[in-house]
């Protein structure tokens, strides 16, 4: 089985750190943010495609060197293409039943039964739908009670949301749907969705957690979760990092890196080869591959990268 993950996007939120760095290499927990999606892929899946753009060489070399235990495709978009089309540019690749996954989410979806539920109810479409209290910021569907949807809506306004099920990034498609995909730069959300729903479209709630860590707020919300989840821990730190003397609060990861005596890290992540000088405060904030934080320095609400 093939899977597709969408990973052309330039990573604005996300900068100065996805100035050097594609946002599916960044590290979270210390391993490439596209590696969460991989690893929890079905075994079915023996085959990823993957639609890029920026930074590109970055995920070649990254994909020649490291054994990911399935075979990478990498299809180019020469200019962006959205969502939809991003998918149709990779039609020569698609022939049979596929995932695919926004390459930002991180969620403890059960992908094989998503897959049988979408063979249960033989449409074209299976949209992975996630709970949210306030569906303003989001496009959310209209789900019938045998989970086929009716309607989308994009960020509705306050009391005119059809539901509080949004979109949460993950699908099951039948390649036919690449017909429907017109040329040129297409939102599948915007101008594909809406048109196909008489041909079968399906939603699939699920419960757990997700997060789209496309900001610096969401990636340590989501390194957060993930701590606690998966590590049972509030806080962890790589063998070979040096952290005597720091004071760690919580949600804080410490890759290969150096915090010295008397700093202070809290919500928030040092990345391999940097170091956090003595009597620093770092909190919510991200400190960058090798950064130096020289003594005494106080970063709050901050990603800080540069060469």
């Amino acid at each position: 089985m093939k899977a597709v993950i969408l990973a052309g996007g330039f990573g604005t939120r996300l900068r100065p750190l996805t100035n050097y760095i594609a946002k599916p290499l960044i590290p979270l927990l210390g391993k490439p943010l596209v590696m969460h999606i991989i690893d929890s892929m079905p075994s079915s899946v023996d085959h990823v495609i993957m639609a890029v753009n920026y930074r590109k060489q970055d995920l070649e070399d990254y994909f020649q060197t490291h054994d990911v235990g399935v075979e990478v495709t990498m299809v180019e978009e020469s200019e962006p293409l959205g969502t939809g089309g991003a998918l149709r540019n990779l039609q020569d690749h698609i022939d049979d039943t596929f995932l695919m996954f926004n390459g930002d989410v991180v969620c403890s979806l059960d992908q094989l039964s998503m897959l049988r539920h979408h063979e249960s109810k033989g449409g074209m479409a299976t949209i992975s739908l996630w709970q949210v209290e306030d569906p303003r910021a989001f496009g959310v569907v209209e789900l019938q009670q045998d989970g086929r949807i009716t309607q989308f809506q994009e960020k509705p306004a306050p009391g005119e949301e059809v539901s509080n099920l949004i979109n949460a990034g993950i699908y099951v498609f039948e390649p036919e749907i690449i017909n429907h995909i017109p040329e040129g730069h297409v939102s599948l959300e915007r101008e594909v969705f809406p048109y196909i729903l008489e041909d079968g479209m399906y939603g699939y709630r699920f419960h757990g957690y997700w997060v789209d860590c496309g900001t610096r707020e969401s990636y340590l919300r989501a390194q957060g979760l993930l701590l606690s989840m998966k590590h049972d821990t509030k806080r962890m730190c790589h063998p070979s990092s040096e952290v005597e003397g720091a004071e760690l609060g919580d949600n804080v990861y410490i890759d290969h890196a150096t915090v010295s005596p008397g700093a202070r890290v809290e919500n928030s992540v040092v990345m391999s080869g940097a170091r956090v000088g003595k009597g620093c405060v770092v909190r919510n904030s991200i400190v960058g591959p090798g950064q130096n934080l020289v003594d005494f320095t106080s970063i709050y609400d901050d990603i800080i990268c540069s060469l």
